[in-house]
């Protein structure tokens, strides 16, 4: 019994009311958020000692944000817990709450027995595995103390098997938004004709009345009057409207001209090339051009001495924020080049090697002149000198160049590894980070605190294609950040939902 009663003492400061609930953090939790201690108000907050054991495993992972994301929990709970008699007995919180380090007796000693543990001993024999032990813990609360008990978790297995024997389980939802935050691609806005023709003519105008639901700072909306009339627009916050400021085309240096082929394609043209937006979120499934026209409005900004960004830089997380890849073998480049193959395709498409067949491509009353001074600076640049090694034809000494290879040399595009992006301040340049969806929120803020006056970021992905097992498509980072930055002047937000790759392509994105 003596051993029953030390094992219960680090439960003795949890909190008994019949608002209160007690909630058992799970590894995860706390590696996806080391600040969660301090987010569940005046409830009860029960770490299991097996939860200490993991994060001893991970934080030796020097390069991984994983492994700094360890060290920084252990540094909290040091401070929170600085001796032995705050280990046992647990510490009430500045909010309120209270933090406590969970022994289950029952794991110490076999022959103890319980209804809980019986049950879980039933459904799930294998005590060895830390995850079936963090729920037994978790019962062990629940059996021992009045306040409702739930176990947090971001695994969804770990969330159906404590279910199972009879525990409340669920995500954890401080950085989730809301459910109704799935707005659709765009509003219309009803207006008069007058109002319609005074629009396209002096290229703003207030609003009579605003929809039901209020517009948003940059919002995207159509205006459309009853005759059928339409006209995209952008909320300025004011009360008014102001028209799209478009060029006839966007075209990269060396490259074919491109237009925008739908109307939410406008609005994302317009907000990529819009020089007061810094950040711009966009979700759209595959095929809606996210990769292509934000390529080629990032290139279109950069042909000049007199651009704004002095380049382009690429990046996505298919191998996760901190994940070393210095075992796949070859240069950065080389390493990076399987995971950012759609941006090859998309500069070939761009910067094609012969001349494009398909008419989408072809730009209409483009002057030879026009495009010669367009590609003034890029031929002069491309007509350097290159290395021994490299050929820009076939009869050199290597194969032939591409024509987009020669932005890669020249450094007008670049290549960036997320895990070596900590630390770094990236100035003038155009960033665009593709598969933002596979973040989380505090790996998106890690890429965006890195970006310098004069640099813009683009964030694009499909929150319905999530292979990382701790988002969901209400908790990734792209989705967490349009919500966090909506409305504020220098944030646009734009949905893609039309496909233009191709018609099988659409259909298959649609019923498969």
């Amino acid at each position: 019994m003596e051993t029953h009663r030390g094992a219960k003492a680090p439960l003795s400061r949890l909190k008994v009311s019949a608002k209160v609930k007690t909630f058992v953090l799970d590894t995860n939790v706390l590696l996806h958020d080391p600040q969660c201690v301090f987010k569940f108000e005046d409830n009860n907050l029960a770490i299991p000692v097996e939860v200490l054991e993991e994060l001893d495993a991970i934080k030796a992972e020097q390069s991984t944000e994983r492994g700094r994301n360890a060290r920084r929990v252990h540094r909290i709970l040091q401070q929170l817990l600085p001796d032995t008699r705050s280990m046992h007995e647990g510490v009430e919180l500045e909010n309120g709450g209270t933090l406590s380090i969970i022994i289950n007796p029952y794991l110490a000693d076999p022959s103890a027995r319980s209804p809980a543990l019986d049950r879980l001993r039933a459904v799930l024999p294998d005590l060895s595995k830390k995850d079936n032990r963090i729920i037994a813990s978790a019962l062990f609360v629940q059996e021992s103390y009045p306040p409702p008990t739930i176990l947090v978790t971001k695994d969804v297995n770990v969330q159906l098997k404590a279910r199972a024997v009879g525990l409340e389980s669920e995500d954890y939802l401080n950085d989730k938004v809301p459910a109704a935050d799935d707005e659709s691609s765009y509003r219309e806005i009803p207006v008069t004709i007058y109002e319609l023709q005074r629009f396209c003519s002096e290229g703003a105008f207030e609003l009579s009345a605003l929809a039901a639901k209020p517009l948003y700072l940059n919002e995207y909306v159509l205006l459309r009057s009853e005759e059928g009339k339409t006209m995209p627009a952008r909320y300025g916050g004011d009360g008014s409207v102001r028209r799209l400021r478009l060029p006839d085309f966007v075209k990269a240096p060396g490259g074919i001209p491109i237009r925008a082929r739908n109307l939410e394609q406008q609005f994302f043209m317009d907000a990529l090339l819009d020089d007061s937006i810094a950040i711009v979120t966009c979700f759209g499934k595959a095929g809606t051009g996210k990769t292509l026209l934000s390529t080629a409005c990032a290139l279109h900004q950069t042909h000049d001495d007199h651009s704004r960004y002095d380049g382009v830089s690429i990046s996505r997380p298919v191998i996760a924020l901190g994940k070393d890849i210095g075992f796949l073998p070859g240069s950065l480049e080389e390493k990076m080049k399987p995971w950012l193959q759609p941006y090859h395709d998309a500069l070939e498409v761009l910067i094609p090697s012969k001349p494009p067949k398909d008419p989408q491509f072809a730009a209409k009353k483009v002057s030879k002149k026009k495009q010669k001074k367009h590609d003034a600076h890029f031929l002069s640049a491309m007509t350097s000198p290159q290395p021994a090694h490299a050929s820009s034809s076939g009869g050199g000494h290597g194969p032939a160049m591409k024509p987009y290879e020669r932005l890669l040399r020249s450094g007008m595009v670049e290549i960036e590894a997320l895990a070596f992006i900590r630390g770094r301040s990236i100035a003038r340049r155009f960033f665009i980070l593709d598969e933002a969806q596979q973040l989380t929120p505090h790996e998106v803020k890690t890429v965006i605190t890195r970006i310098s006056e004069g640099s813009k970021i683009v964030l694009i992905g499909d929150p319905a294609q999530i292979d990382n097992p701790y988002v969901d498509s209400r908790s990734n980072g792209l989705v967490y950040c349009h919500n966090r930055l909506k409305g504020h002047a220098i944030a646009a937000h734009v949905k893609l939902t039309k496909g233009e790759r191709s018609r099988l392509a659409e259909l298959a994105a649609d019923l498969l």
